[in-house]
Order: structure tokens, then C-alpha cells, then sequence
């Protein structure tokens, strides 16, 4: 029979509980024995989940409190000393708090220090934590946290595939310190320990074992192509067996590579790359499983079952009992469960899958192939094939006047009236801002008030006038904190917004919003993608009135804040039905209305955030023109409706530039605000190589940690970004928003900071 399982479960919970529990383990509020009996329940729900769904076998070792990645830097003993976790790591038991530490520079036990720098997971919005690499590192088996979550599952009768991320992958994600060394040195320590982990697993009776290696859908230097064949050489001798998961793309010139490895079996994903189905079975081994991934684990559409087993009947006859079926790769990039959303209209629900109705998707699925289909089967498969046809024909999808709009572009509309070089002549004339002028990203603490205030207005128990009149105060407090703290361009603080995409989509055409539809952005951060069903426009102003009101609280001049097209698209679930392109270019239209209408509101500084841009380029290199022509359009686009006086800000964060630095070039924004307080200053180095002409603003705070940065250190950072960019161009920021952060951390950071802008100014004036 055909066998059926997944690559990884959401671990948050239907209802955020592990986002809960461990926030309030952080803040003092609950035990480690009650975080640790969270997880536990957690686990042992989604596993009885996979089995109820019909699942051949569950999925152990998905589960993080942080982050998965993470995880297997504990697990190898990959702590860097700051953390003072040597005695851990030799005992073979590093605590949970040390982890914490290492994601956030800060847990309830254990000195504070500077976190391990955070990026994007591949080409998701999902955020890892990057593994720490030293010349000559020796690592070392130091947690038994995966073979404790693998008893637990036995001993509660479930039948296990352990999942963990692969040896390569690992390395590949990784960033070497100290010095400039190849990675690759580092293997023969990890692969001894991956194979002690390997036999201690299959002594816990395991027969499967899943690692990831998305690294092999990349363009590999052929250095690490063969550390791959001697890596899993090396593998081989495990007493288990051993399934290679690659998934975001397709192979490409890695196919031959990732079939010879011997293995017992390979995953491939059949959404992002359905064309490589039949060149891997050419190439496969007469023994070896092919697990498919047909069913998307990226996005929420409901798929197409009838078209599905056509496509996979000729499948299965080619490899017979050797055809595995999966979502094309882990369901945490997706919510918990469909059954949830009662407030959604009916049609829409129809279209729609969460993790829960793709574990029976992919059931289904199975079963038809083997002519073992139930009545409950057939009935799947009719309802679904209604749903897609319903949602075909219906008239909700398209708006002519958001098509001859689109059509209607010309090339001039996404050019400003003039070059930079002009525009900052002006912009420093009408701004008079000082050398090394001090702002924020936009956001500032969402306090519990502010989230009731939302939540009573929502539900109606708080009326229109009564909101906007809270929203207010909340505003003025914010200028009003903004002014005693010095800031030079103010921001209204966003205390209307419950989230930078979803607030948008609230009030555009084209897009649905779920009540539970969570997802892990990183560690406890969550967030509730929109999902874009039909074209898109924007019927009313969005933001204008809350940036007018502050403005008039402050004589200085006070930034718009909007989030930007790409931005949008890549942090919503977007309709399948046509390009990511089109849909993309139809929101940057929206979005242009809004732009100009903040100007026309007398507001003269309108950042546009675009920290999904470099999230959003291809994994293979050939195809990332393509995707920067339209992206970067699609800014501009946005951005060109406005005179040459009012500043255009963007926002990336967590990103690598170096690949991308001539498209955000191209983006041609006044000021740029980046992320480098996590990499010291080193994303500078794109900036500098490139000759970046424009104004950027280097983070010198990390928000995403409680700790407090020092006056000298935020000096010594900017002084490293001197010595790449001049002070003329550099302004003093924080590296990303505040709204996660508590006032109690703000204000002393934020004084800081601008003593620090102060000391620069007297230092360089």
C-alpha cells in the first residue's frame, strides 16, 4: 500500500497555546514544569491528530519551543561561549534556558547576552535561528531532548518518523565566526555526531528517519555537491533507514546528485516543481521510496482530488509499493485547522485547507490510488471537486475595473519626477533635519489596553467613537513620549493596527481574513496571514486619518507608515489562479491611491516597508530577474505618485543583501532602514561594495531581545557603518518595530539611542 505521512506538524497549537505558555514562562508567570507539560500535551495532540487522519506514521522531532534549527545546534552542542553553557554542553544536557538565551539574549535563568543572529528560513517568512560556526569546532551530542519526544510517542503507542534537519543543510545555514573559514571543515564533526544520534534512534526501535535538505533545491558549489555524496556515505552504515527531504523547489541540476545518495528514500515536492516527478523516477533506485509532495504545505487552497489521482495513477504504477504521499513540505508554514473558522461565509470556506484537512487530503489521496476508497472518501472527492468549480465561476474573483486599471499602466508611472540626487536637495530644504537623524521603524508597544480596546471594538461592545477616541490617546502618548525622548521624526505609534499586512487587507478588496488561522513567524511571534481570493483595490483611505492627527501633535515632521506590495503578497496566502505578479502589481495600485493621498494630508515623510523583498526571490539563481523586474516595479509603482520634497523611507529586515543590492538600488527610496545589530554592522558591506548612493538608517537596537543596548555600544556601531557609509547618509534607528516590546524597554533604549545620536553629531559635525 501506498504510504501516507507528513514532514512536520504546526507545533503553536489550534489556539497559540505554546506561544502563551512560553511567553509567560519568560515573564515569570508560569514554571518550567508547566511549559514542559504544555509541549508535552501539545505533542501528543497532533501526533493522535496524524494518526486519526489515517497517517501510516506520525512525525517526531518537529516540535520547538524556539525554533527546529535551533534545536539541532543545541543537540550538536553548536552553543556559543557567551552563553557560559561549557558545562552543559559537556554534560550532554544543555538546559532549555541556555536555548532561550541563544534565540533571545535573554530566559528566566542565565546571564543575559547578545542573541544569535535570526533570518529567513529559505524563501518563507518563518525566521531560524543561525547556527554559530569557529575554525576547527568540535561538536558533540548535548541534548536528549529528541530522544526523550521519541519514547514518549512509543510509549503512548504511536508509530514514529523522526524528522530533523539534515547534516548539510545545517551547515549550509550556518555563518562561520572569528575568522573566514570553509564550512565544509566542520563535517566529519557533525556527520559523528549525526551518526551517534542515528544508532541511538534506531536502539529506540525506529525504522524511519526524515532529514531535511532544502539545501539541495539551491544552486550548490560543486564543493558541497560532494561533501553531500560523502556525507551520506558515511550515513549509510546507520541501522535505520534514511529519507531525504527536499522541498521549495526543484532540484534542478541537483537531481542526479540527491538520487545516487544511498538512502532508502527521497521527497521531492510536486507543487513548487511538478516537471521533475519523472526525471527523479528515471533516476531513482530500483529499491529506493519516492515521497511525493503533490498536496501544497504552503498554501491554504484546497486541492483538486480529481485531478490529483489522474495524475497519480500512472505514478503508481511505475513504483508500486515504493510511493510514498506527503504535502510538498513541512505544515508549519500553514494554520492548525479549518473546522475553527465559523465567522468566515460558507463559499470561502470551501476553498480552503489547513494542516488538519490536508492531513485527510493527503488520506484521501492514498486511498483512491489503492483502490481502497470509502463512501467517506468518494464523498471528499466529489465535495472538492464542486468546491473548485464553484470557486471558478464565482463572481467574487474578478473586477474589470481593477483589470483596465493594470492595463492602463505606463512605464512612467514608476518613475519619480526627479533623481535622487535632486530629491535630496529638496527633502533636506523642507525637512531640516540634523546629521544623523533619529527615528523609529513605526510601531510602538501594543500594551494589553490597546488589545482590549481592539477586541471590544471588534466584537461590538465598543462604539465607533469610543475606539477611535481610545486610538487616539494612544497616539498622542506615543508623540508625546517621542517629543521628551528628543526623537527627530516622529511616528504615530500604529495603535490601530493589529498586524502591518493584516490591517491593510482589512480594508482592501480581494482579501479574507481568518479568526485562527495562526502561523510561527519565529519563536513565540505569530501571525495571521490574509488571504487574497479575488483582485484587488482599495475602496477608502486606510491610514491618512491617523498620520493627519499626529501630525498636528508635533511641529516636526511626522513619518506615514504603509506596508508595501511585496511585502503584502508574500505574507498573505495568495490566490493560485494567476501570477504572483499580476496580483502583486494590483496591490501596489492600492497602495499608490493611499501614498498619494498621505502627501496630499501634508505628511512628508512616507516609509514604505518592504521586508519581504529579499524573502521573495527565487531559490535558483536563473530565475531571479524575473521575479526582481516585477518586484521592484511593483515598489515603484507605490512609491512614484509624489513630489520630489516628500522622502520615501523603505524597511528590510533579516535579510542577506549582498544578491539583491542593484534591485534595492532600483527601488530608488530616499532613505533605506535595515537590520545590523544582530550581524555587527556586516550587511553594511553590500551597501558599501555597491556604492550605495541613497540614505540608509543601520539598526542599532535589537528589538527582538529585552536586553537594553548601552550608549557605547550603539556609538561603536555606527561608527563601524562610518567607516562604509558617510555621516551625511546615515541615520539612527532601531532595527525593526517596537510593537513587540514593553515601554518599560522602549524608553531606556530609545534615550539611548539618542544620546548615542547625540554623541555622533558632536563627534562629526
Amino acid at each position: 500500500m501506498t504510504v501516507s505521512h507528513i514532514l512536520g506538524y504546526p507545533r503553536i497549537g489550534a489556539q497559540r497555546e505554546l506561544k502563551k505558555t512560553t511567553e509567560a514562562y519568560w515573564n515569570g508567570k508560569c514554571s518550567r514544569r508547566e511549559l514542559e507539560e504544555t509541549g508535552r500535551e501539545l505533542r501528543l495532540r497532533h501526533w493522535q491528530a496524524q494518526q486519526d487522519a489515517g497517517l501510516d506514521v506520525v512525525s517526531v522531532g518537529d516540535f520547538a519551543f524556539y525554533d527546529h534549527v535551533l534545536n539541532v545546534s543545541v543537540m550538536l552542542g553548536a552553543v556559543p561561549g557567551r552563553f557560559s553553557a561549557h558545562a552543559e554542553v559537556s554534560s550532554g544536557n544543555v538546559d532549555l534556558d541556555t536555548a532561550f538565551r541563544m534565540a533571545r539574549g535573554r530566559a528566566p535563568s542565565g546571564d543575559p547576552a547578545a542573541a544569535c543572529e535570526m533570518t529567513k528560513y529559505f524563501d518563507t517568512n518563518y525566521h531560524y535561528l543561525v547556527p554559530e560556526l569557529h575554525e576547527g569546532q568540535i561538536f558533540t551530542l548535548a541534548s536528549n531532548r529528541l530522544f526523550e519526544e521519541v519514547e514518549e510517542a512509543l510509549s503512548a503507542g504511536f508509530t514514529p518518523k523522526v524528522t530533523l534537519t539534515g547534516p548539510l543543510t545545517w551547515l549550509w545555514l550556518g555563518k562561520t565566526k572569528g575568522s573566514d573559514f570553509d564550512r565544509l571543515s566542520l563535517l566529519d564533526s557533525v556527520l559523528n555526531v549525526y551518526g551517534e544520534i542515528l544508532a541511538r534512534l534506531a536502539t529506540q526501535g525506529i525504522e524511519w528517519v526524515q532529514l531535511d535538505e532544502p539545501a539541495l533545491v539551491q544552486d550548490l558549489p560543486l564543493a558541497w555537491q560532494q561533501a553531500y555524496e560523502r556525507g551520506y556515505h558515511r550515513l549509510q552504515s546507520a541501522p535505520l533507514k534514511l529519507l531525504v527531504a527536499t522541498y521549495f523547489g526543484s532540484l534542478g541540476d541537483n537531481l542526479s546528485l540527491a538520487t545516487r545518495l544511498p538512502v532508502a528514500g527521497l521527497h521531492i515536492d510536486a507543487v513548487r516543481a511538478p516537471q521533475q516527478v519523472e526525471s527523479v523516477i528515471d533516476r531513482l533506485g530500483p529499491h529506493q521510496v519516492l515521497s511525493i509532495g503533490f498536496i501544497d504545505g504552503r498554501n491554504i487552497w484546497r486541492a483538486d482530488l480529481a485531478a490529483l489521482r489522474e495524475r497519480l495513477l500512472p505514478l503508481k504504477v511505475r513504483l508500486g509499493q515504493r510511493l510514498w504521499l506527503a504535502p510538498s513540505c513541512s505544515l508549519l508554514h500553514v494554520p492548525v485547522d479549518m473546522e475553527q473558522e465559523t465567522e468566515l461565509d460558507k463559499e470561502l470556506v470551501s476553498w480552503l485547507a489547513f494542516a488538519q484537512q490536508k492531513l485527510v487530503e493527503i488520506v484521501t489521496l492514498t486511498r483512491l490510488i489503492d483502490n481502497r476508497a470509502t463512501p467517506a472518501d468518494e464523498k471528499r472527492l466529489d465535495e472538492a471537486t464542486r468546491a473548485l468549480d464553484a470557486r471558478r465561476e464565482s463572481s467574487r474573483i474578478h473586477q474589470s475595473a481593477v483589470s483596465a486599471r493594470l492595463v492602463a499602466v505606463k512605464p512612467e508611472d514608476s518613475q519619480r519626477q526627479a533623481p535622487y540626487s535632486v530629491r535630496a536637495n529638496e527633502q533636506r530644504r523642507a525637512l531640516e533635519l540634523p546629521l544623523f537623524p533619529t527615528t523609529t521603524i513605526g510601531s510602538f508597544p501594543q500594551t494589553n489596553e490597546i488589545r482590549a480596546a481592539r477586541r471590544a471594538f471588534k466584537a461590538g461592545g465598543l462604539a465607533s467613537v469610543d475606539y477611535e477616541a481610545h486610538m487616539q490617546a494612544e497616539i498622542a502618548y506615543a508623540i508625546e513620549r517621542q517629543e521628551a525622548l528628543g526623537i527627530d521624526v516622529p511616528v504615530h505609534g500604529e495603535a490601530e493596527r493589529n498586524d502591518m499586512v493584516e490591517y491593510f487587507g482589512e480594508q482592501l478588496e480581494g482579501f479574507a481574513f481568518t479568526r485562527f488561522g495562526w502561523v510561527q513567524s519565529y519563536g513565540s511571534r505569530c501571525v495571521k496571514p490574509p488571504v487574497i481570493f479575488g483582485d484587488v483595490s482599495r475602496p477608502a483611505p486606510m491610514t491618512v486619518r491617523w498620520s493627519q492627527y499626529a501630525q498636528t501633535l508635533t511641529e516636526k515632521p511626522m513619518k506615514g507608515m504603509i506596508t508595501g506590495p511585496v511585502t503584502i503578497l508574500q505574507w498573505s496566502f495568495v490566490r493560485d489562479d494567476q501570477p504572483r505578479a499580476t496580483t502583486c502589481r494590483q496591490i501596489a495600485l492600492a497602495l499608490r491611491d493611499e501614498v498619494v493621498d498621505l502627501e496630499k494630508a501634508g505628511i512628508k515623510i512616507i516609509q514604505i516597508d518592504e521586508p519581504a523583498l529579499r524573502e521573495g526571490l527565487p531559490l535558483r539563481q536563473y530565475e531571479w530577474q524575473s521575479y526582481l523586474d516585477w518586484a521592484v516595479e511593483s515598489f515603484q509603482l507605490t512609491a512614484a505618485g509624489v513630489a520630489n520634497a516628500t522622502q520615501v523611507h523603505t524597511h528590510m529586515c533579516y535579510s542577506e543583501f549582498n544578491d539583491i543590492i542593484g534591485a534595492i538600488a532600483a527601488l530608488d527610496a530616499d532613505v533605506i532602514t535595515i537590520e545590523t545589530s544582530r550581524s555587527d554592522m556586516q550587511l553594511l558591506d553590500a551597501f558599501q561594495d555597491f556604492s550605495y548612493p541613497n540614505e540608509i538608517g543601520p539598526g542599532v537596537y535589537d528589538i527582538h531581545t529585552p536586553n537594553i543596548p548601552e550608549v557605547s555600544w550603539m556609538v561603536d556601531l555606527m561608527e563601524k557603518a562610518l567607516e562604509k557609509i558617510p555621516a551625511e547618509r546615515l541615520w539612527v534607528n532601531p532595527d525593526c518595530g517596537l510593537k513587540t516590546r514593553g515601554w518599560a524597554e522602549v524608553e531606556p533604549a530609545l534615550t539611548n539611542m539618542v544620546k548615542a545620536a547625540k554623541l555622533l553629531r558632536q563627534r562629526y559635525a
